[in-house]
C-alpha cells in the first residue's frame, strides 16, 4: 500500500470509532521516522510491511481501546521538546504550556537579573520544571511529587534534556519544608478534577492518566487548599505563585488565596479558548 492509501484506511477507521482523524498522520509520521516535509512529499511511496503491521496495530489500539497516542509513541511534545510519558504521569496539555509561558514572561519582566528559587509542585513527567530550567537564567529549580514512579520519569526527562532540576519525593510542599528550601516562585498544575466529574472525561484520559494526578477532594479544590496552607507555614512567603486551574474554579481558588493572603495582587488569566485557566498571585 502507498502512503496515501494507508492514511485513507486509518482516517476512515478512526472516524468510524469517533476518534480524531489527524491521529492517522501523527502515528504514520512517527513510524516512518521522517520529517513533516518528507512525509507530505512522499505520499506516493509504498509503506513497508514492517511499518504497516506496527501502524495498523497502533491505530486499532487507539481507536478501539482509547490508548493515548502519546503512550503508543512513548513521548509527548511540550514547549517544542519531546518528553517521555507513560501510565505513571499525566500527558502534558497545551493549557499547561500557557501556564509555563506566562511564568517565563513574568520572571523576565518582574524578576529580571534576580537569582531565584522556583518550585514546581506535583511535577509528574517534569515538563514544567525542566522547561523553566531550560528557558530561564539564574534559577534553581526544584520539583516535587508524591509518586516515586513519576519522579523516575521526570529524572529521565531531565537527563535527556541535560538540565539540572532537583527532584524531591513528598506531598506537595512537604519535602521543600523538610529540606529548608525557600522558594521565591511556586508553580503548580495540581490535581483539580472533582470525582463527580469523572464521567465527563474522555476515555483516553480517565482510563490512562494516573488518577492521583487528575482527581482531588473538596470538589477539586483540596490540592490548592493544601498548597496554600503549606506556604503559610514558611518563614518567608514566596513572592509569586501560579496555579493552573479548572475553568470553573477561578472564584473558589481566588477566595482561598485571598483568605490566606488578603493583601496579595491576584489575577485570573484565560487560556487560548477563553476559559479561566491560571490564577497568578503576587504576594
Amino acid at each position: 500500500m502507498k502512503q496515501y492509501e494507508v492514511l485513507q484506511w486509518a482516517s476512515l477507521f478512526l472516524k468510524k470509532h469517533q476518534r480524531e482523524e489527524r491521529v492517522a498522520e501523527i502515528l504514520l509520521q512517527h513510524y516512518l521516522q521522517v520529517s513533516s516535509a518528507a512525509f507530505y512529499m512522499n505520499m506516493q511511496e509504498p509503506v513497508s510491511e514492517e511499518v504497516l503491521v506496527k501502524y495498523k496495530r497502533a491505530i486499532q489500539q487507539h481507536a478501539e481501546m482509547g490508548i493515548p497516542v502519546q503512550h503508543i509513541m512513548g513521548f509527548a511534545s511540550f514547549y517544542g521538546r519531546k518528553y517521555k510519558v507513560n501510565k505513571h504521569v499525566l500527558i502534558p496539555r497545551p493549557e499547561t504550556e500557557e501556564l509555563v509561558h506566562f511564568v517565563i514572561q513574568t520572571v523576565k519582566k518582574q524578576f529580571e537579573n534576580q537569582a531565584l528559587t522556583i518550585v514546581d509542585i506535583g511535577t509528574g513527567s517534569g515538563v514544567i520544571a525542566i522547561t523553566l530550567a531550560l528557558e530561564l537564567k539564574n534559577v534553581n529549580v526544584y520539583a516535587t511529587d508524591i509518586s516515586k514512579f513519576a519522579l523516575t520519569v521526570a529524572r529521565e526527562n531531565a537527563k535527556k534534556h541535560q538540565v539540572s532540576v532537583q527532584f524531591l519525593m513528598g506531598d506537595f510542599l512537604e519535602p521543600v519544608h523538610k529540606n529548608d528550601i525557600q522558594p521565591d516562585i511556586i508553580v503548580s498544575n495540581p490535581p483539580y478534577i472533582a470525582q463527580t466529574e469523572a464521567s465527563l472525561l474522555r476515555d483516553t484520559v480517565k482510563n490512562f492518566d494516573p488518577k492521583l494526578a487528575l482527581f482531588a477532594e473538596n470538589e477539586g479544590l483540596a490540592a490548592y487548599q493544601q498548597i496554600i496552607n503549606q506556604t503559610k507555614e514558611m518563614a518567608v512567603s514566596p513572592s509569586f505563585i501560579a496555579f493552573e486551574i479548572g475553568h470553573r474554579q477561578a472564584e473558589a481558588v481566588s477566595e482561598l488565596v485571598h483568605h490566606a493572603y488578603p493583601n496579595s495582587d491576584l489575577q485570573v488569566l484565560k487560556d487560548i479558548n477563553r476559559k479561566d485557566r491560571i490564577v497568578a498571585v503576587k504576594i
